[in-house]
């Protein structure tokens, strides 16, 4: 059956608008709950096919390029032909990556496979933050960045998190974790072809490079934001691919689950900080972000060196108590 089929039989049948905007940020989610779920199993990947872990950076910064390509090139596909097609088939991508994960059996599908769920996260990030931004009853864009920034923020870390308790306390470790993520596609892609269309005027799709404009009157303070928006997700990647390696090392066990607090930690206490400080001035958040995160990589350094686990997670936190990550995931809405 085509997605159009779906999306029309469906149609009569739209969900309120309190439930389409908490599915929306619910979607958004669990695209990035579904990329930190190989985060607990590189380990594993890495005993039985021997690559380095340079090749495992890359493995991760392949999927952050597929992100890229797709806001880039398709960043304003919603716009012209509406967010719920969007959604729909880049959730259908998910599974088909998902898939491929089941299936890996080298690392070149690990390669393949993340750069798939990094495009498909690309489009579920750019349609799904504007479908937020619509279906929000007064359209405040501060509201709506901080819905955004939770939900991502969130599902990270429980990606992770669940990720490692399935290959620590379940069988099939290869499997069952990626099992799991298609039945939550399953769920989401039904209820993502229910959600209101908000775009009623379409038009021919444009898949044409855009470059980011910025208005010359704050592009200093925009690159201010920008660097410690860089700096803070360059971390987190590092924290993402090799952080269950630290913490294992850190902890001197090979326990999955207690490899993949430290990456939620880290995600946890984006979430929360926020939930906390997501109102703050731009100024203020920048400042205190900032000595946050040179405080927790100084801890970090420090519980390296020493092997002070406890440090380690303190530093998790405090190092991403960012409160300017919430600006980053301002809705990407086409002019």
């Amino acid at each position: 059956m085509l997605i159009s089929d779906v999306t029309s039989m469906t149609s009569r049948r739209m969900l309120a608008p309190r439930a389409a905007y908490a599915l929306a940020a619910l979607i958004v989610g669990l695209a990035l709950f579904a990329s930190g779920v190989p985060s607990a199993l590189y380990g594993i990947y890495r005993e039985l096919w021997g690559f380095s872990a340079l090749v495992l950076t890359l493995v991760y910064a392949i999927y952050a390029f597929g992100v890229l390509t797709t806001l880039i090139l398709a960043g304003r596909l919603s716009d012209d032909v509406g967010r719920r097609p969007v959604l729909v088939v880049a959730l259908g991508v998910l599974m088909g990556s998902t898939a491929l994960f089941i299936a890996a059996d080298s690392v070149v599908w690990l390669f393949v496979a993340r750069a798939i769920q990094g495009l498909a996260t690309g489009a579920i990030l750019s349609a799904g933050s504007a479908a937020l931004l619509d279906l929000h009853p007064r359209r405040d864009p501060v509201s709506v960045s901080l819905a955004n920034g939770v939900a991502s923020a969130g599902g990270l870390g429980l990606g992770v998190l669940v990720s490692a308790a399935l290959v620590e306390l379940a069988p099939a470790p290869r499997v069952l974790p990626f099992v799991l993520l298609v039945a939550l596609f399953a769920i989401a892609l039904v209820g993502a072809s229910r959600l209101p269309e908000p775009v009623l005027t379409r038009s021919r799709p444009r898949l044409t490079p855009q470059r980011p404009k910025v208005p010359a009157a704050i592009r200093g303070p925009f690159m201010l934001a920008a660097l410690g928006a860089i700096s803070s997700w360059s971390i987190a990647g590092l924290f993402l691919s090799l952080g269950p390696q630290l913490s294992a090392q850190l902890f001197h066990t090979t326990n999955h689950l207690v490899a993949g607090v430290g990456v939620f930690v880290l995600s946890a206490s984006a979430a929360v900080a926020q939930l906390v400080f997501g109102r703050t001035s731009p100024r203020a958040g920048a400042t205190g972000g900032s000595l946050a995160l040179s405080t927790g990589m100084v801890l970090l350094v420090i519980a390296t060196r020493a092997g002070l686990v406890i440090i380690d997670q303190i530093g998790g936190a405090v190092r991403h108590q960012h409160p300017i990550a919430r600006h980053q995931h301002r809705p990407v809405h086409g002019d």
